[in-house]
């Protein structure tokens, strides 16, 4: 009779591992079968295409290197030793393959090591939603740099970029916004390009903002106001110079002597800064007659001609 139970139990056991075995070949072979059906088919990120920002820009690598190679062999052959191949692919590792919400400084100081470059003294110009405007005045006037104007910014301006954990590793169809998460690809490298520009900065240096913005022409919360600021080093700034624009036919929401530029003022004179504030700096208003000639606004400078 023992002997009976115990084949009994024997025969349990090979019938249960015969079921553990059938079983796993069941498995093997359903994942073996669903490789071959998505063989060739990238893996797409739940996150892919949800962002609220525009995409990747499309052929981004030749618009990087043609635009380092366009700055370091024409515009500044001086910096000619800039290895454009080398910038492209730190700028590529700082964001593929990488949730684009989770992008730190580290992730972008190999790329700033690679393209910094120094900043004359007294060329420094600084913005605040005179993007348009600032630009124009240094393209007109090589005495002068934005953020922009330097290699990092030429490279960078008005294109975008992330990441995405699954192939090909680059989302072309949306990116997040600041508002979606901070720590996105765009935000971290323009606050630690900022950061650099302001650092470099020398002499006197220049401020642009826009004095027909209803909620005053300063602003803590922008990049000038949170990060460029603070990073001018006052043992190398002598001065700032504070040009306040005002839109040609635009309202004059404040003056050099408005509640924001006060506190402008104040923040500046907290760190030993010396500063002077003009309402609609000549030569950058002569530009803006330029696009006016018929305005109101212009008529003194079209006398003066």
């Amino acid at each position: 009779m023992p002997f009976q139970q115990g084949s009994a139990r024997t025969r349990q056991r090979t019938v249960l591992l015969v079921g553990i075995v059938v079983l796993l070949v069941v498995l093997v072979l359903a994942v073996v079968l669903a490789s071959v059906l998505t063989h060739g088919k990238p893996e797409v990120s739940p996150k892919m295409m949800k962002w609220k920002d525009r995409g990747t820009t499309k052929n981004l690598q030749e618009v990087i290197l043609g635009r380092c190679y366009s700055y370091v062999m024409a515009r500044y052959p001086e910096l000619g030793d800039k290895d454009c191949l080398k910038i492209w692919e730190s700028l590529k590792h700082a964001f593929i393959y990488k949730n684009p919400c989770n992008i730190t400084s580290e992730d972008y100081q190999p790329l700033l090591d690679l393209a910094s470059h120094p900043i004359p003294c007294n060329k420094s110009l600084f913005w605040s939603k005179t993007n348009d405007l600032a630009h124009r005045y240094t393209k007109s006037n090589q005495n002068f740099l934005t953020l922009e104007d330097t290699l990092l910014g030429y490279m960078a301006d008005r294109v975008s970029w992330c990441g995405d954990p699954s192939a090909p590793g680059i989302n072309y169809e949306s990116c997040p916004k600041r508002s979606e998460c901070e720590s996105n690809p765009t935000s971290v490298f323009w606050k630690m390009a900022s950061k650099m520009f302001a650092e470099a900065a020398c002499g006197v240096v220049q401020v642009m903002l826009n004095g027909s913005v209803e909620a005053g022409a300063f602003r803590s919360s922008s990049i000038f106001g949170s990060i460029e600021i603070f990073n001018l080093n006052p043992d190398k700034v002598s001065a700032v110079h504070i040009w306040l624009m005002h839109d040609i036919g635009g309202p004059q929401s404040e003056s050099c002597s408005g509640h924001s530029i006060k506190r402008l003022k104040s923040i500046l004179e907290e760190r030993n800064f010396t500063i002077t504030c003009e309402d609609n700096y000549r030569p950058v208003q002569l530009l803006q007659c330029v696009h006016n000639p018929d305005h109101t606004d212009c008529r003194p400078c079209t006398n003066a001609t």
